[in-house]
């Protein structure tokens, strides 16, 4: 008993130093893509690099996204980010997000992500977007995803 509650004060006493923390390359996909799911873009904008904001200012980047959003009709269901690779400064993470909208992914196809990220202000933020052409999950996604594709 004491060991386990000696463990578990461990834990507790260790989770806000991680939280603390610069995100890891994966959390940081995961926050954004939990922001657009939402539809909350001032919380995405931090967490892109300004190329990827194309410089604009927080409040023309979050009014542009809305209405591209809302033209596009986008709806995230639901997105799984896996493990990445990292290289120096550079980071790739992969997704499988599962959307719709009503120019380029109408019938809701399964979309094989890819994002690069840099260290910018002493944190990972996103600066490429791109889907994973088929031939090429095998090098990003565990090989249960590309079989079970």
């Amino acid at each position: 008993m004491r060991i386990a509650l000696a463990l578990l004060a461990l834990l507790i006493s260790a989770a806000p130093l991680h939280a603390a923390g610069t995100p890891t390359p994966e959390e940081t996909v995961k926050e954004y893509l939990t922001a657009f799911k939402a539809g909350d873009f001032n919380a995405a904008y931090p967490l892109v690099t300004h190329a990827m904001a194309q410089n604009k200012s927080k409040e023309d980047w979050v009014k542009e996204q809305q209405w591209m959003m809302q033209m596009a009709e986008v709806k995230i269901f639901e997105f799984h980010v896996y493990p990445g690779k990292v290289e120096g400064e550079t980071a790739y993470v992969p997704d499988v997000l599962s959307s719709q909208d009503k120019f380029l992914n109408q019938l809701g196809v399964v979309e094989y992500e890819l994002y690069t990220l840099l260290k910018e202000d002493g944190r990972w933020k996103i600066n490429q977007q791109q889907i994973v052409e088929h031939t090429d999950l095998g090098k990003w996604f565990p090989k249960d995803v590309v079989d079970g594709k």
